[in-house]
């Protein structure tokens, strides 16, 4: 064993931090015995369980600080023998052992939680300027009133002159355009400053402007007027104002008379010239219905004489052919068509499961759910919904109905709460515990603590709550690995590896337990969603195009649907299971997303820089809601409550995984494979 990190024991070498934890690691229990003589209970008489004792003294740091980077024992001993890569490839560790991304570093912004990440800085990044104190922050931060430096640099008294000064750049230029103050290079005045903000050369003192042009909107999504958003295409004339402007409701009355667009009426209701729906029994009746009169005079005293296959009513163009609610006039103008409102419609007819009929349709509720009075939506049934969020050391429980908080566990506060997942069966909270390098779990009813696993470390642990199985992913080793849920920390590890080899750096993590399947992005050279069986079989692409680099996944089981968040490209999106019906919508407030969840009709996530979970309509990406903003920054996140608390036992019965029932036949670990 190396002397100065690793202690031994019958089964072989174990880390200094790991005597007398608490937990037994040697088979023989030796590293808990420290009512007897022995090298750990030195280190337990002089420093506690919590803390390492630097060799030869009495100075005793805690164990996060090894291998921190930072020399905290006087011989260096608590950075010796350290591995050359703590965290993923990509990633920056800080003085705290979190990892962040490395493009973090110098961002002006605390990503780390201690300011290791911004405390000794080398020039600023491009784009960015550094403010007196030392701190750099972004050029759109200068000048816009708030004091982004804390010694005010950013906010100097020309400020104020600047906008009357310079004028500002037109919409339709391709990029940012410096203009040096007083003299604009081929700016109009006729723009609002509202898109201009100035930027001050802290080292000269000369301050000039910075003109932000109108965004790239990707091709899902159209730009407002004032050129300060893109909104999706479905938002467009849809009674809500989500432009700035509200450009994007302009002009939605004219559209019955564009050429080349279909009328928004029904086929039983006729288009007024304003763009408004009338019944068609009101239309040639003597009475000006439509504001503008359309709907008498010209041909309405011609007879019906079509053969219309149901009703034929007059009209100032001349009889026309209709049809009765939930069908469509037909090419030939006579006959009706039903519509299938499940197929044209999709999630805006029913939130689960729908089921067409002649003129009709229905909607369903998987089992767990209540259909609403509306018809429409499915709610859970049973207690509440809970969502569970992990921030700093804590784990955090949210009611999703009455808003109401409560601490479920907490651990050392020099320990974070990483990834997190939970055991519908046991009713336990598995997480990944980046300063031990081990998986953890509590059960929620007993309060008893435990170990599954130690000398791993992962950003995503996922639970396969019907096969009683615990699945990580390794970005380092481009590796999926898994263990048995009842496993009890012996000294060894007591893993497979799923799959190895051509993953290029595996990140978030979700099962699907009922079918047996698992889905995972990459984030490397060419970031991807993946899909393979649970035992790493029938390995395959879901999706390859239009991702930057989805950070978190999450599904949705009652619409079979899979969602992302993308962080380089601030962006949600979601697919069929399948890889079809994709919809990426383009949202701004999507900045370092960790983990996300769905549960009925939101999405929710954990945002890294922001220190906050936020919710929005998982259809729209509307009525976005701030859930949780804490003194910390949030991690992993679940709601564990899928249906009733009967809906597991259910679902063992009618569900495809093959180690569901008496582990699969397995005598040890059983994967699925469906």
């Amino acid at each position: 064993c190396a002397a100065s990190r690793q202690a031994a024991c019958a089964a072989g070498c174990i880390p200094v931090p790991w005597l007398c934890d608490g937990e037994q690691q040697c088979p023989d229990g030796t590293d808990e015995q420290c009512g007897q003589a022995g090298e750990c209970c030195a280190v337990s008489s002089v420093c506690g369980t919590k803390k390492v004792q630097c060799p030869g003294t009495h100075h005793c740091i805690p164990h996060w600080e090894l291998c921190d980077r930072h020399q905290d024992c006087e011989d260096g001993w608590d950075e010796e023998g350290c591995p050359q890569q703590p965290c993923l490839p990509g990633q920056w560790q800080c003085r705290n052992r979190v990892c962040i991304m490395a493009e973090w570093k110098c961002n002006g912004i605390d990503d780390c939680g201690d300011s290791s990440d911004e405390d000794i800085c080398a020039p600023c990044s491009p784009g960015m300027v550094r403010c007196d104190e030392g701190k750099c922050i972004l050029e759109s931060l200068m000048c816009d009133d708030k004091d982004d430096c804390l010694d005010g640099t950013d906010e100097p008294s020309t400020c104020g002159e600047l906008c009357a000064a310079a004028g500002c750049c037109p919409w339709g230029w391709g990029g940012a355009t410096e203009l040096v103050m007083g003299q604009p290079h081929n700016c109009l005045p006729a723009c609002s400053c509202q898109v201009c903000s100035a930027r001050v050369d802290i080292r000269s003192g000369d301050l000039y402007w910075l003109a932000f042009l109108h965004l790239s909107c990707p091709r899902t999504h159209v730009l407002c007027h004032d050129g300060t958003e893109c909104v999706a295409q479905e938002y467009l004339c849809d009674g809500e104002k989500d432009c700035p402007d509200g450009s994007d409701e302009d002009g939605c009355a004219q559209l019955c008379n564009t050429p080349g667009q279909p009328a928004p009426c029904q086929s039983h209701e006729y288009p007024c010239g304003l763009g408004a729906c009338l019944n068609v029994s009101l239309v040639c009746n003597g009475q000006q219905d439509c504001a503008d009169g359309s709907d008498e005079g010209g041909n309405c005293s011609v007879p019906c004489q079509r053969s219309c296959a149901r009703l034929c009513y007059p009209s100032p163009q001349g009889p026309r052919c209709w049809c009765g609610p939930g069908y469509r006039l037909a090419e030939d103008g006579l006959s009706c068509m039903d519509i299938d409102e499940c197929t044209e419609w999709g999630e805006g007819a029913c939130s689960q499961t729908c089921l067409n009929a002649p003129g009709s349709y229905s909607c369903g509720c998987l089992p767990g759910y209540l259909l609403e009075p509306d018809g429409h939506v499915c709610k859970l049934t049973g207690p509440e919904p809970k969502l569970l969020v992990a921030v700093q050391s804590e784990v955090l429980s949210y009611g999703l109905r009455t808003g109401h908080k409560e601490v479920l566990l907490a651990t050392d506060k020099d320990r974070i709460v990483f990834s997190l997942d939970y055991d519908l069966v046991e009713w336990k909270v598995f997480w990944m515990d980046l300063a031990t390098e081990s998986i953890r779990w509590q059960d929620l009813n007993s309060g008893k603590k435990g170990t599954l696993v130690k000398g791993v470390r992962s950003d995503c642990i996922a639970v396969d709550w019907l096969g009683r199985n615990l699945y990580w992913t390794d970005g380092a080793a481009g590796q999926v690995l898994a263990t048995r849920l009842g496993a009890a920390w012996q000294g060894m590890p007591e893993y497979t590896v799923v799959m190895d080899g051509d993953l290029d750096q595996p990140h978030s993590l979700v099962l699907q337990p009922l079918a047996g399947l698992m889905y995972w992005s990459e984030v490397g050279s060419h970031s991807r969603l993946m899909e393979a069986s649970m035992d790493g079989s029938r390995r395959h692409v879901l999706l390859a195009q239009g991702l930057g680099w989805p950070t978190a996944l999450a599904l949705d089981l009652p619409t079979q649907r899979i969602f992302w968040l993308d962080e380089k490209l601030s962006s949600v999106g979601s697919a069929h299971l399948d890889g079809t019906s994709v919809k990426v919508l383009k949202l701004g407030w999507v900045r370092s997303p960790f983990a996300a969840a769905v549960c009925e009709g939101q999405l929710y996530w954990s945002e890294r820089k922001t220190w906050s979970v936020q919710q929005v309509d998982k259809a729209s990406g509307k009525n976005r809601t701030v859930l949780l903003k804490r003194h910390g920054q949030p991690h992993g996140l679940q709601v564990p409550t899928w249906g009733a608390p009967t809906l597991p036992l259910y679902w063992a019965d009618h569900g495809t995984n093959g180690c569901a029932k008496s582990n699969g036949g397995c005598a040890q670990l059983c994967l699925p494979n469906p």
